[in-house]
C-alpha cells in the first residue's frame, strides 16, 4: 500500500499492455491468495464475494473461473474503494486466524507472504509502464561508482551442488530451487561487471539491431516485428539516445556506467555473440556467484552468509527506484571480484527453465506449470525486497520479454 500511495485514483484501473496488470488488481489478488487460505482452513469462513473471487484470481485453474489477463483493465468494478475494503477485511480475518493456526498452515501463509513480495516487485514494473517519470516515487539519491570494475574472472570447473539444499524449516525456498543436486561445469570466465549502457551503446552504434547474424531467428523476427532499435524505455531525441525512468529523462551517455536494463533474452544473447562471448548457464552463474573454491562449498550470497542489507546490494529497501552505477558496492564483491550479482537487474542465463532432477511440486499450479519455453534469470533487481532474494532463486520469463528489470553479464569458455 506504500508503493501505490502516490497514485491518483484513475491510475489504479488502467492496463497499458497485455503483460501488465492494473495496480488495483495486484492489491486485490494478493488478498485473494490469503482468502483461499481462509476458505480451506478457517472453519465457518464465508466468501467475501463471488465476483471478487472471479476477478482477482490469476491463473489458478483449480480455484475456479477467472477473468482473462488481457482484460483486467476492461472492468471498472470492483472499485478501488471496494478493493481496499476487501483487503482490510482479509487482513483482519487473517490476523485473527493466525492466533490459532498450526505449523502446516503457517507454511502456506509464508508462501503467501513470498507471493505478495513477488507482486510488490511486479507493481514497480507495472507502475513504470503505466506512468514512468510521472509517478511521484520516493526516490533516494543514488550512490556513486566507487571502483572501476573490469575484465573477466576465470572460474575453475568441476562438480558442485546447484540449487537450494537448506533443510531448515524456518528458511524459505521455492520448490523450483530444489532439490540441490551435483552438476559439472567446465572451466569458464565470467564478466566481473554487468554489461553497462555504455557497452550496449557500442553494440547499437555498430549496427547491432541491423545485422541478423547476431540474432536467433525468433529474436530477429521480434526485432523487425516490434521495431526494436534499443532497450525498452530508451528514446531517440535529436539523434541522441535518452533513457526515461522514475527520475526523469537522461542521456544514455550520461548513464554509461549504469547496468543496461529492460533487455530481452534475445537482445542479451545478440550482444554476447557480437562481443565474442555467450550468456552463462545458471550453473555457471551460481558457481561464479557463491562457490568458495578454497573451502569447496557455497556461500549463501556472493559476499558470504550474512543477509542482504542496503550496504551490500541495491534492492527495493535502498529506495533508489533505479539501478546503481557499476562499482557502487566494491566491498561486497565475491571472491572472484564479481560485483552486483545480487540486486540491480535480474540477469539472463542461457538455461531453459526446467525442473531440477528429483523435483517435487510443493504447491500445485505455482511453479510447475511454467516448465516450458522460458529462460532462467538470477540475482534479483532494484525492485526485489531484501527478504525475498536468495542466490538460488530462479526467476523465469519468455525470451522476448523485457518489461521486467532485466540485464546480464557475459561468459566465455576457458
Amino acid at each position: 500500500m506504500q508503493i501505490v500511495a502516490p497514485l491518483e485514483i484513475e491510475d489504479y484501473v488502467i492496463q497499458t499492455a497485455e503483460f501488465m496488470s492494473p495496480p488495483r488488481w495486484h492489491i486485490g489478488h494478493t488478498s485473494w491468495f490469503f482468502e483461499t487460505v481462509l476458505q480451506a482452513h478457517k472453519p465457518g469462513y464465508r466468501n467475501y464475494s463471488e465476483e471478487f473471487l472471479w476477478y482477482f484470481n490469476s491463473y489458478y485453474e483449480g480455484f475456479g473461473q477467472r477473468i482473462e489477463r488481457p482484460k483486467r483493465g476492461t472492468k471498472s468494478r470492483p472499485t478501488v474503494r471496494e478493493t481496499v475494503a476487501y483487503r482490510n477485511h482479509i487482513d483482519e480475518q487473517m490476523l485473527d486466524f493466525l492466533e490459532s493456526a498450526d505449523e502446516s498452515v503457517l507454511s502456506i501463509v509464508r508462501l503467501g507472504l513470498e507471493h505478495e513480495m513477488q507482486h510488490q516487485e511486479l507493481l514497480v514494473y507495472d507502475i513504470k509502464h503505466l506512468l514512468n517519470d510521472a509517478f511521484n516515487a520516493p526516490v533516494k539519491p543514488r550512490p556513486n561508482s566507487i571502483s572501476k570494475v573490469e575484465g573477466m574472472a576465470e572460474i575453475e570447473g568441476g562438480l558442485f551442488w546447484l540449487g537450494n539444499g537448506n533443510t531448515d524449516k524456518n528458511e524459505f525456498a521455492w520448490d523450483n530451487e530444489k532439490p540441490a543436486h551435483q552438476v559439472f561445469t567446465r572451466d569458464f570466465a565470467i564478466d566481473r561487471a554487468l554489461v553497462s549502457n555504455g557497452d550496449y551503446l557500442e553494440f547499437m552504434r555498430e549496427g547491432g539491431y541491423e545485422n541478423f547474424r547476431w540474432w536467433f531467428s525468433e529474436g530477429w523476427e521480434a526485432v523487425n516485428r516490434e521495431h526494436w532499435r534499443a532497450p525498452m524505455y530508451w528514446e531517440l531525441h535529436d539523434g541522441e539516445w535518452m533513457i526515461r525512468d522514475f527520475s526523469g529523462l537522461a542521456s544514455a551517455a550520461s548513464r554509461k556506467d549504469d547496468p543496461v536494463s529492460h533487455v530481452s533474452y534475445f537482445e542479451a544473447a545478440a550482444f554476447a555473440l557480437w562481443a565474442g562471448k555467450h550468456l552463462p548457464t545458471e550453473a555457471e552463474w551460481e558457481r561464479a556467484a557463491c562457490y568458495d573454491a578454497r573451502r569447496k562449498t557455497s556461500n549463501a550470497f556472493p559476499w558470504g552468509n550474512t543477509e542482504p542489507d542496503t550496504g551490500k546490494s541495491n534492492l527495493f529497501e535502498n529506495g533508489y527506484w533505479s539501478v546503481a552505477p557499476i562499482g557502487a558496492f566494491p566491498e561486497r564483491a565475491n571472491s572472484y571480484g564479481c560485483q552486483q550479482m545480487i540486486g540491480d537487474v535480474w540477469e539472463w542465463t542461457s538455461s531453459d527453465y526446467v525442473p531440477y532432477p528429483g523435483f517435487k511440486s510443493e504447491f500445485v499450479e505455482y511453479n510447475d506449470k511454467w516448465f516450458v519455453n522460458q529462460k532462467v534469470l538470477r540475482g534479483g533487481s532494484f525492485a526485489t525486497p531484501q527478504l525475498h532474494i536468495r542466490s538460488t532463486y530462479r526467476n523465469f520469463f519468455h525470451a522476448h520479454e523485457r518489461w521486467m528489470i532485466s540485464g546480464f553479464r557475459c561468459a566465455r569458455d576457458v
